[in-house]
């Protein structure tokens, strides 16, 4: 058997190869210049072409053992990875982090988009009445063109992020309830799905992102790190995501309690991170734990993750089956959506924000939940400490912050007279 050029390969496609008989394997090509020859060259090649991946200068296929052998050894490939699957990392919440201190300010989320890749979204009720906020829809498994989730996941995830709480009387309302919803199927029925579709879907949110006005990127899944963060073809397509100005959450993962366990993409420093809290159903965050199945750091790259955790245990939100139900569901997958939504309505304030300075204000605004960097990042999502300080600092940003009261108002007034006052002396 012919040697592989190992630096090429990844692991775990370097052992499939090595390990058994199946002469054709899914792969992602990663070439290192814009050869487009070379690239319907491997497409030629290919018995069964997923398609090109451009954000990533890749193409995904399924290539026999042999061409995988002979693309290693050119200098024009950049690497190669096995096409691997993604899965989904399955009303104390809002509490917890103090969601209604935004409601009672008319934070809501009026006008951000949330893209959220994943298995569908279902029209549920919460979501379409009295307006449809599921503003856009892209099947990438089966091409349908209205929009359905046949798993059950993502309707969940679009709950906790934009369900205004119709069907509950208000009982189980999101963190962003006029936030919209753009939702990218990428996930089949069982939950699952391959790397290039994810990459896809990635690509269709920022070609969008203007006629969406897609704001936020939520990814509630991951696949096992086998790869450094620099030729991970995830963290590829999520750095061109903040390249293009869209903020990318992402969940941890459900290997834990073990460290270094942190999923692909959340191992990338282009993105938030998010790790998950067991509140123990108690609205007191005193006796918060970090939830054992939340993944843990470092990555393998030494990165420090996750950047910040939520509550991930037995979170109510939207059912896909019943479009007036809910149910509940643990996991990352439910902690990401609720920082998802905390930072649609920090772009509600604002407007506008670049991806770091998003990242920068959530992690300023964290509850210590004195645990290690590694399992707590830099602590618990609070909306209070996040908004109260965006609402002090508002006049930063070009907008004036109101008066709170009378008083206040009374001491603005006085305040102003006796400027008039000076500027009339001097006069």
């Amino acid at each position: 058997m012919r040697r592989l050029n190992n630096s090429k390969i990844c692991p775990i496609l370097s052992a499939k190869i090595m390990s058994q008989s199946k002469e054709e394997l899914p792969v992602i090509v990663q070439l290192k210049g814009k050869d487009d020859g070379l690239k319907n060259g491997i497409i030629d090649l290919s018995t069964k072409v997923k398609g090109p991946l451009p954000i990533i200068n890749g193409v995904a296929c399924n290539l026999s053992t042999e061409i995988i052998y002979r693309l290693a050894s050119s200098p024009e490939i950049e690497y190669i990875s096995f096409d691997s699957k993604v899965f989904t990392q399955l009303d104390i919440a809002i509490p917890t982090v103090e969601g209604s201190f935004s409601y009672e300010r008319a934070y809501k989320g009026k006008g951000v988009t949330v893209a959220v890749i994943d298995t569908g979204v279902a029209p549920h009720e919460d979501l379409v009445i009295p307006n449809n906020r599921i503003i856009g829809f892209k099947d990438l498994v089966n091409n349908r063109s209205a929009p359905y989730d046949d798993n059950g996941h993502g309707t969940h995830i679009a709950g906790i992020i934009a369900g205004n709480g119709y069907s509950s009387r208000g009982k189980y309302t999101g963190i962003a309830p006029e936030s919209n919803i753009l939702a990218i199927k990428a996930l089949d029925s069982e939950g699952s799905g391959n790397s290039s579709n994810i990459i896809a879907a990635i690509s269709y949110a920022i070609e969008t992102k203007e006629q969406y006005n897609t704001k936020v990127l939520n990814l509630s899944f991951g696949s096992p790190a086998n790869n450094n963060c620099s030729k991970d073809p995830l963290c590829k397509a999520v750095a061109e995501a903040e390249k293009a100005g869209l903020i990318v959450v992402v969940a941890a993962g459900n290997s834990g309690p073990n460290e270094k366990t942190i999923l692909s993409p959340g191992i990338s420093p282009n993105v938030i991170t998010v790790g998950a809290v067991d509140d123990k159903r108690t609205i007191d965050p005193s006796d918060d734990v970090i939830a054992s199945f939340s993944s843990r750091g470092p990555t393998n790259d030494g990165l420090i993750k996750p950047d910040i955790v939520a509550p991930g245990v037995s979170i109510n939100s939207l059912s896909n089956s019943r479009l007036d139900g809910y149910k509940a569901l643990s996991g990352t997958s439910m902690s990401t959506p609720l920082v998802s939504g905390a930072i649609a309505l920090l772009l509600n304030i604002y407007g506008d924000l670049k991806p770091y300075e998003v990242k920068e204000k959530l992690l300023k605004s964290c509850i210590d939940l004195k645990d290690s960097k590694e399992k707590q990042g830099n602590g618990m999502l609070n909306l209070k400490l996040l908004l109260n300080d965006e609402k002090d600092n508002l006049s930063n940003s070009g907008h004036v912050k109101p008066p709170n009261s009378e008083e206040e108002l009374f001491e603005i007034i006085i305040m102003i007279l006796i400027i008039l006052f000076l500027l009339d002396s001097k006069i």
